[in-house]
């Protein structure tokens, strides 16, 4: 049930107290307010009077837009749940498997003004003991070379060829594969592999997930490239599968010589390694900010259609998947499935709507045919039977997107579990729909009848299947007339610098996939939809201000560098501070606009634009305008500035 809103929400007491403010700066020669003096007995009856037209006034026009709105079933949006991947680690390495239920609490730290935000585990997490089985060598385009008897006589062997070409790898095969654990590997290097940066090898690391070699995250490296001994822990992918390579099945975890970044350079002959050992230290698990509610009675049917049952928690999160019903039956408990409409559903199939910003469950009504037959849309359940939910979440909101490593409190205690943290930032929170912004779906929602024909309407029904994003544009494709683009932006919390991550901004495969699924039975004959993230013209800023007196000079860089990842953003940014605009060049002027309004700036010596590329980090010469694509965002990248004192 849409809430009914209000033209006007003064009351009686209200519109008295702001008469008697308008008597005292009017009349001041009025000075008894007193209920006694027959003036205040005239605003009183005025105010009295005015409270019953208010009254009269709140139920029109926008209580009977909201009316009209709910015949059309149009409902608020529920509030959606952040997510993010939270790492469990171990104390030490375990000889046995170290287990973490689903729904294990970790949470921030809770300070004086915020209280903690207490996310939830989404499923079982095992850590199991693992370690080194086999070692194999490869070329590019050789055979495999096995290094067992190597490590055994302590001779050592070469990690890649000489010298060592791209395409090269060691590979580590684990007695076991290891899926979303964090794996160390200790090496024993010789000092050999010289030529390289040990801070940027040329080196990526990677491990077989079941369809191909997937990118590892590096937590650490202290071998400098397998220059030197020490560990390097690696987290593996969720679905690491065991393989079969060189003749031997194990979990396969490889390191693979890669050209150089910008400005690097490459081996000029391979690393001596002598021997690897590996165990596992920690295991990653999707958490949500939401708290899951398990089988809660409903109540009982009265065995009639239309029946409505409310929820004892609400809002449900819109994140929580499909809901299910189970209706008790003489040999147990029958499942009901959730519907978006009732419309087309026969008598006997067992299917229900749900509310979820108000928590109410809506079971099948029957609709009077013009002959005065009942023609029932879904099945009833009998009377008297019992009605339960298994389980649904309540939460969500903003306030569960924090930021990096905010997540480090374990709430409760896991045997050899010594810390928690989150890699990535927690993505996905959103407030639940207003009532405002219902209004203005309404009309969209009315003309495109959850058909996608025009780009309004994909971005309405894009925003329908992933409410949780932050930008929809829709945009068609260059040189295709039956193509469309649909451009999606992620909510990506800032740091506290805020700085956004890149990566952040390249929405998650599974919502990709859940926004393609929507709009595919929806899309018009013959149209070809692509639904990918919008392109981002990185912009560096390098400047020179000029400091007021006393004004401190390290907290005024900061300030400034903040100001300007706050103007060039694609989310908060831009002139009205509603995201960068599509298509916007960023202009000097601009940055001169934005660095002035900073506290503690005197004047702006000189700013300089840079069109950097996000990914590998190039970047053009100065100049004074950067131009962006009609449908790309600009992106702040290694903005710099420079503080000098009054002369």
């Amino acid at each position: 049930m849409l809430p009914s809103p209000d033209l006007d929400d003064r009351r009686f007491q209200d519109l008295v107290d702001d008469a008697k403010r308008m008597v005292q700066a009017r009349c001041p020669e009025w000075t008894d307010h007193n209920v006694s003096d027959p003036g205040v007995t005239l605003i009183e009856t005025f105010a009295f009077m005015t409270d019953q037209l208010l009254y009269r006034l709140n139920r029109v026009p926008d209580r009977l837009y909201v009316a009209f709105l709910e015949l059309l079933g149009i409902t608020l949006h529920p509030a959606t749940a952040a997510r993010a991947d939270v790492v469990f680690w171990l104390s030490a390495p375990q000889d046995e498997p170290v287990e973490v239920p689903a729904g294990t609490e970790v949470a921030t730290v809770r300070t004086e003004r915020e209280d903690a935000v207490v996310f939830r585990t989404t499923a079982d997490l095992t850590v199991p003991p693992r370690s080194r089985a086999h070692l194999v060598s490869k070329g590019a385009d050789a055979a495999g070379v096995r290094r067992g008897d190597a490590v055994q006589t302590g001779a050592g062997f070469p990690a890649f060829g000489e010298p060592p070409a791209p395409g090269d790898a060691l590979l580590v095969g684990l007695d076991d594969a290891a899926p979303g654990c964090a794996v160390v590997l200790r090496f024993d290097c010789d000092v050999q592999g010289v030529g390289v940066d040990p801070r940027r090898p040329p080196l990526v690391w990677e491990a077989w997930d079941g369809e191909r070699w997937a990118r590892c995250d590096v937590d650490s490296d202290g071998t400098g490239g397998l220059n030197r001994a020490g560990d390097v822990v690696l987290h593996l992918p969720a679905h690491h599968a065991t393989s079969v390579e060189d003749g031997l099945r194990a979990g396969w975890v490889r390191c693979r010589v890669v050209e150089p970044e910008e400005g690097a350079r490459t081996y000029s002959s391979s690393p001596v390694v002598r021997d690897v050992s590996a165990f596992t230290i920690g295991g990653t698990v999707a958490a949500v900010h939401a708290e899951t509610v398990t089988d809660e009675v409903l109540g009982t049917s009265e065995g009639v259609p239309g029946q409505t049952f409310g929820l004892e928690r609400r809002p449900v999160v819109a994140s929580g998947g499909p809901l299910t019903l189970e209706v008790a039956s003489g040999d147990g408990w029958r499942t009901w499935t959730e519907t978006d409409s009732f419309a087309g559903a026969g008598p006997d199939e067992a299917v229900f709507t749900v509310d979820r910003a108000t928590g109410e469950i809506h079971l099948p009504p029957a609709v009077r045919d013009v002959d005065g037959t009942l023609v029932p849309y879904g099945a009833v359940p009998p009377a008297g039977a019992l009605l339960r939910v298994p389980a649904y979440r309540v939460g969500g909101g903003p306030t569960g997107n924090v930021a990096t490593g905010a997540v480090r409190v374990l709430r409760g205690t896991i045997g050899f579990v010594e810390r928690v943290e989150n890699r990535r930032p927690a993505l996905g929170g959103v407030d639940a729909e207003s009532v405002d912004e219902a209004r203005a779906r309404g009309p969209l929602a009315l003309r495109t009848r959850d058909r996608a024909v025009t780009a309004e309407d994909y971005e309405h029904l894009t925003r329908a299947a992933a409410p949780d994003l932050a930008r929809v544009r829709c945009v068609p494709v260059v040189g295709a007339a039956e193509a469309v683009r649909v451009l999606v932006v992620p909510a990506v919390p800032a740091d506290d610098e805020g700085r956004r991550r890149f990566e952040d901004l390249v929405p998650d495969p599974e919502v990709l996939a859940r926004i393609v699924d929507h709009l595919e039975p929806r899309r018009t004959l013959g149209a070809r939809v692509v639904v990918e993230p919008p392109f981002y013209q990185g912009v560096t800023v390098v400047a020179r201000i000029t400091a007021r007196r006393r004004a401190h000079r390290v907290r005024l860089e900061v300030a400034a560098t903040r100001a300007l990842h706050e103007y060039v953003d694609p989310l908060g940014g831009g002139p009205d501070g509603r995201g960068w605009p599509f298509g916007r060049a960023v202009r000097a002027g601009d940055v001169y606009a934005a660095l002035q309004r900073v506290d503690g700036v005197e004047t702006i010596e000189d700013v300089k634009l840079f069109a950097a590329d996000p990914i590998t980090g190039e970047r053009g010469e100065p100049v004074q305008r950067v131009d962006v694509a009609p449908h790309a965002l600009a992106f702040s990248y290694q903005h710099q500035v420079r503080v000098v004192e009054q002369p």
